[in-house]
């Protein structure tokens, strides 16, 4: 009996992680900020323990080994109660202490954020960094338009139609030595890829929330002031309320834009969040507007067969891209597929049709006459015209403030909402889509977090010209800062030369290696400073290689410091190491005659 004693407290002691030779019980006294909630389950899990113990004993096996199941199934509950009590005593001495800025009791959270899409995510997880007692509004999807319906599922549907292409790609493959049959693919199963990766995504976004201990209240959120939200769903009684927040973020983000005359159906006439459903393949797609998504739909579709015609309005396609880079994009992605486009009209008249019985009817109107044109039959019209923010419902006059004539919220460089009087509105933050600086995902998040560190009273402005963008198409576009005619714009102005440098992916060992040459790089400096302008790559990974120059420029580095990168041989990356390397600038201006004299004045 008394070595079965010492086995009994033997293992206890094993389990607890402890050298004692005191009773299991008085293990349980032995620390007194314990409460007592808490002590009573670790006195149910001894119990328990010694239970099971002499019950396995009067079976002939080893009792203590054989309860050790049943003991740590209550000593982990335990100490997860153990665990919750000590954060809540040490965030409440926090409080006492002032130690968190806004930690006071008279608000129930430090920071509200409304709209829970990268941005708010992004804002989020910062705020709960800084020890930030933080919640969230979401009337619709965690992640929001990126996640939900846009750049994740159309990632998904880029990738998959992309491998489609390439596998199609006869003539490339066999240049390696690769041989392929006929290469078929499943409608529905592409779309399968894209709405399980977002669903996956959205998950993941949400666990990452409630596992910081981030509050999300379902709803719509509106002000009633600078402290407090009331919330809601239409129909529903069963969410909603009011809380109050010492700061409070809007982050409601943005939604399609359809022009006057064009009537969504979501089947023959429809916006990017439809498309991505991908419910069916039209032989002809009109893609009405030519930037980033018209460009990445008609990559999706061509490669899976469809023909597409972009209708754009202004003189040139693809008017957002640098020039130079337009025309290589013009010829790598437009001219070798089944593209077509129209330039200089508008779209002023959009009539659904039915698939495959009634096609849609699409009335151009010249953009400088305003005269009709044309009358186009397609089989389906894909209206890619750029987004709108959607910040309706916030109630912003009870805070003073009010939105602009298209609806985007007026902040400061530090996200602060501007009031009508031109003033920051105090507590009250704007990021991403919804005040329109730069209506990027990662843009947002990065606001958000700037939006914190102001919060929180460290003084940040976000650098919007270090922020990079990307189309992924095959091949894919990024830059980050200007374009080489608004450079020379800025130059003009300011009286600076503009430096351009090149480079081919067509040097580059790697690019070869995937018989993919087929790309360039272009910086874009100051040529007496070295100042970075800008940085613009058409190529295989394009969207990856950007980040260099990207974060280059937000940390104020010049071209030059950027020649002594070193690069792994052979990688994609020595496109930029080849670029950086070829740039000049001009020497430091020696001061000559009176100007390099000073002469004391008496």
């Amino acid at each position: 009996e008394k070595r079965e004693r010492e086995e009994e407290r033997g293992h206890w002691r094993m389990m607890k992680g402890v050298t004692t030779t005191r009773s299991p019980c008085s293990l349980l006294r032995r620390d007194s900020g314990v409460n007592t909630g808490v002590r009573r389950r670790e006195t149910r899990a001894v119990v328990a323990f010694s239970s099971a113990v002499r019950r396995e004993r009067g079976n002939g096996r080893n009792g203590a080994t054989a309860a050790s199941l049943t003991f740590n199934k209550l000593r982990v509950s335990a100490e997860r109660d153990q665990r919750l009590t000590s954060s809540k005593k040490k965030a409440s001495v926090c409080q006492a202490q002032g130690g968190n800025k806004g930690g006071s009791s008279a608000y129930d959270y430090d920071v509200c954020i409304i709209g829970c899409g990268v941005g708010g995510h992004g804002a989020a997880l910062h705020a709960v960094q800084q020890g930030l007692k933080t919640c969230i509004i979401e009337g619709h999807d965690i992640g929001g338009t990126c996640v939900n319906r846009g750049c994740v599922p159309s990632k998904a549907l880029l990738a998959a139609s992309g491998r489609i292409r390439e596998m199609q790609n006869d003539m490339h493959l066999k240049a390696m030595g690769i041989q392929v049959g006929s290469v078929s693919f499943d409608r529905q199963g592409v779309a399968d890829h894209a709405n399980q990766l977002a669903a996956s995504i959205q998950g993941n976004l949400k666990n990452s929330l409630v596992a910081l201990g981030v509050d999300i209240h379902t709803g719509m959120g509106k002000f009633v002031d600078n402290h407090t939200i009331s919330y809601g769903l239409p129909g529903r009684v069963d969410v909603g309320g009011q809380l109050t927040a010492r700061d409070i973020i809007i982050a409601t983000g943005s939604v399609p834009f359809v022009p006057p005359g064009i009537k969504i159906d979501g089947k023959t006439v429809f916006t990017s969040d439809h498309a991505l459903k991908l419910e069916w393949i039209p032989e002809w797609v009109a893609i009405i507007g030519s930037g980033y998504i018209g460009l990445e739909f008609s990559d999706v579709y061509t490669a899976l067969g469809s023909e597409v015609t972009f209708i754009e309005a202004v003189d040139k396609i693809m008017p957002g891209f640098d020039s130079e880079i337009a025309r290589i994009a013009q010829r790598t992605l437009i001219t070798p597929r089944n593209i077509d486009f129209k330039t200089g009209v508008l779209a002023t008249n959009v009539k659904a049709g039915i698939p495959g019985i009634k096609p849609v009817e699409i009335e151009l109107t010249d953009f400088k006459t305003k005269e009709k044109v044309d009358v186009m039959e397609v089989d389906a019209c894909l209206v890619a015209t750029g987004r709108v923010p959607f910040t309706q419902g916030l109630s912003l006059d009870k805070v003073g403030a009010e939105t602009d004539r298209r609806g985007f919220v007026p902040v400061s460089d530090k996200m602060e909402v501007l009031g009508k009087d031109g003033k920051p509105v105090p507590h009250v933050y704007c990021i991403g889509d919804a005040n329109g600086k730069y209506m990027l995902a990662h843009a947002a998040s990065a606001q958000g977090i700037s939006a914190i560190e102001n919060i929180k009273g460290r003084p940040h402005v976000l650098n919007h010209n270090s922020v990079p963008a990307a189309c992924f198409t095959h091949p894919e576009v990024s830059f980050v800062g200007l374009t080489e005619e608004q450079a020379r714009e800025k130059a003009e102005e300011e009286k600076f030369e503009v430096g351009v440098v090149k480079t081919s992916f067509k040097a580059n060992s790697k690019a070869l290696a995937e018989l993919e040459g087929e790309g360039m790089a272009k910086a874009i400096y100051r040529k007496d400073t070295g100042e970075i302008l800008g940085v613009w790559i058409i190529g295989l990974h394009a969207a990856d290689l950007i980040h260099e120059a990207s974060n280059a420029v937000a940390t104020n580095q010049t071209i030059q410091d950027l020649k002594f990168n070193v690069h792994a041989h052979p990688t994609l990356s020595e496109v930029l190491d080849e670029l950086f390397k070829h740039a000049e600038v001009d020497p430091p201006k020696k001061k000559t005659g009176a100007a390099a004299k000073s002469t004391p004045v008496a």
